[in-house]
């Protein structure tokens, strides 16, 4: 399955995702490893199967075997920390932030392809996810590397396009009403 037959499976009730869907595959503001690797991090992180083999055939040939390792630690890692963080930072009781995490990370430093790809990544599977103190974190390192704001801007967009893809499809699987 590629974007294009995923686009035909939204229902009429998805138009503007369809919509959005084919202006992700149009946009160029972003480079190709980074435009398909945030992709197929995002598909991932969406949990919807279809989904993540849309994006992932789709960006089949447009990464590299370690990009798409990448993306894919990118959902893993984030699937992750963006549970427990979302704690830390939901938890009444201020104890739980001096805790060390003792979780292993090692990805986030060495991820296999240059940090403000990963990082791209990980900041939009963190806004999927609803993670806000991942997202400060992650868009803070990008503002430190000179990522511009409008490519964080677009990341974050492409992450709603893809989960709002996933939900479509998912509700379009809801039974008729009698």
């Amino acid at each position: 399955m590629s974007i294009d037959s995923l686009k035909g499976q939204l229902p009429d009730f998805a138009k503007d995702v369809r919509l959005n869907l084919g202006s992700i595959a149009n946009d160029d503001s972003l480079k190709e490893q980074t435009k398909y690797g945030l992709l197929l991090a995002c598909a991932l992180a969406s949990r919807n199967a279809e989904v993540a083999a849309a994006f992932d055939r789709e960006a089949a040939s447009h990464l590299t075997p370690e990009a798409r390792d990448a993306a894919r630690a990118a959902a893993t890692i984030m699937g992750m920390n963006n549970v427990y963080y979302r704690f830390v930072h939901l938890a009444s009781n201020p104890v739980y932030k001096t805790m060390p995490a003792k979780l292993r990370m090692g990805v986030i430093g060495s991820p296999g392809v240059p940090k403000t790809d990963f990082e791209l990544w990980c900041l939009a599977v963190s806004a999927i996810n609803g993670c806000g103190m991942c997202i400060d974190a992650h868009e803070k390192v990008l503002a430190d590397a000179g990522v511009t704001q409008e490519v964080i801007q677009t990341a974050v967009r492409f992450a709603a396009i893809v989960q709002s893809a996933a939900i479509a499809l998912e509700a379009a699987q809801l039974p008729a009403f009698a």
